[in-house]
């Protein structure tokens, strides 16, 4: 009888983790459902435990994991709920999880991606601020861990796919990385309306379906600044040799380009269970359940350079990858706040990179040596960017 492979999905009730889930379901013979978890979601998460029946769930919240508990207690669930942070940490060492889909949005989902690579599971990376924040210390607990880390942004998996293997001396020859952006909701859209940009034009992108966050942070395109910093640590390039090319369709994930002039592309539908199943299957291919490619309907393909004047957030997020140190942890803290009060309708969309800037030149990078430098920083970040959109606010001190 085939051992099934352990897989615990943290953040399990949002876009990502509802797609692995669909994913797993498709291949229940090779894969088993450890553990959920999420933060608060109650009602999805109870009905994922129903469906999978893992051993454990999480919810960070305290009352939800409460409220969770006694709903499965309550329809003979045996799934055991825990509650909290150090609860993810728990789960994403548990000797049963062999995989670990780290899916939970923001500075939250750090801690138990550490945990995840420091015990040697299989990292699907899908919450791209963990290795933004923590940078080489997420690299070190891979190494000194054992880990496997498999990106799941499409345009990281994309590049994962068209690169040699880690290591091997073929990799010199990559002369850059070409990372593709959809533009996002507001590409076309005139200056005066993104003055007057509302939460809901800004989550409404013409692709993918994505959680509220990561859709504002697609349509700053912060979302692609915080891939360049996660592309120069997982592939080990400088931010010189990293391109960002505006691409509509979203068919072309990404590209490589070696020195011999070849460039290489990984193209598909622009659908999560993609890389998902890429990430669970490697190195064997699984089916995902995603249509095949029609290139003759799509017809076209089409690329261009982007306008940095109209999102200031890549040239931040640059900057923040070439000072290195704290100084990628800082612009993803600062960014999370005013993408928090912009969603709230406490701060103009145009005002979103206006907030990161200012934190950003008020802070004193410095170099990251343990989570503790992480944390302090991120906690410093936030303190700043809330005081640069207080109304009376001056200086951060």
């Amino acid at each position: 009888m085939t051992v099934r492979v352990g897989v615990a999905v943290l953040g399990s009730t949002g876009s990502i983790g509802a797609s692995t889930l669909d994913v797993l379901a498709r291949h229940s013979d090779r894969f088993r459902v450890v553990a959920l978890g999420a933060r608060d979601n109650v009602q999805r998460l109870q009905a994922q435990c129903l469906t999978c029946q893992p051993d454990f769930a999480v919810l960070t919240e305290p009352g939800a994991a409460r409220q969770l508990a006694a709903g499965l207690a309550a329809a003979g669930c045996r799934t055991r709920v825990l509650a909290g942070g150090a609860a993810l940490d728990e789960i994403a060492a548990h000797p049963d999880v062999d995989y670990v889909m780290a899916a939970i949005v923001g500075a939250a989902g750090l801690a138990s991606t550490l945990s995840a690579a420091r015990h040697g599971k299989r990292v699907l990376l899908a919450n791209k601020e963990a290795l933004v924040m923590s940078g080489p210390l997420l690299m070190e607990a891979v190494a000194s861990g054992g880990a496997a880390l498999i990106p799941i942004d499409s345009e990281h998996n994309a590049i994962f796919q068209c690169l040699p293997p880690p290591g091997a001396e073929s990799r010199r020859g990559v002369r850059r990385i070409l990372l593709t952006a959809s533009g996002g909701p507001f590409l076309r859209s005139p200056p005066a309306d993104l003055e007057r940009a509302t939460p809901e034009a800004a989550c409404a992108h013409p692709k993918w379906v994505m959680g509220r966050k990561i859709s504002v942070d697609s349509a700053t395109l912060m979302n692609k600044g915080l891939e360049l910093i996660e592309a120069c640590l997982l592939f080990g390039v400088p931010p010189s040799q990293v391109e960002i090319v505006v691409h509509p369709q979203s068919i072309v994930h990404s590209m490589v380009e070696y020195l011999d002039g070849s460039v290489l592309a990984q193209l598909g539908n622009p659908d999560m269970r993609v890389p998902i199943a890429h990430a669970l299957g490697w190195p064997e291919r699984l089916a995902s359940g995603v249509e095949s490619l029609d290139l003759i309907k799509m017809g076209r393909l089409d690329f261009e350079s982007p306008d940095f004047a109209r999102f200031p957030c890549l040239t931040l997020a640059r900057a923040a990858a070439e000072a290195g140190g704290t100084a990628p942890a800082v612009l993803n803290a600062a960014n999370e706040v005013a993408v928090s009060a912009f969603l709230e309708r406490r701060l103009a969309f145009t005002r979103i990179p206006v907030v990161i800037d200012q934190v950003m030149n008020a802070h004193r990078h410095t170099a990251v040596q343990t989570l503790d430098d992480v944390l302090a920083a991120d906690g410093w970040a936030r303190t700043c960017a809330a005081a640069v959109m207080a109304p009376l606010a001056g200086v951060c001190a």
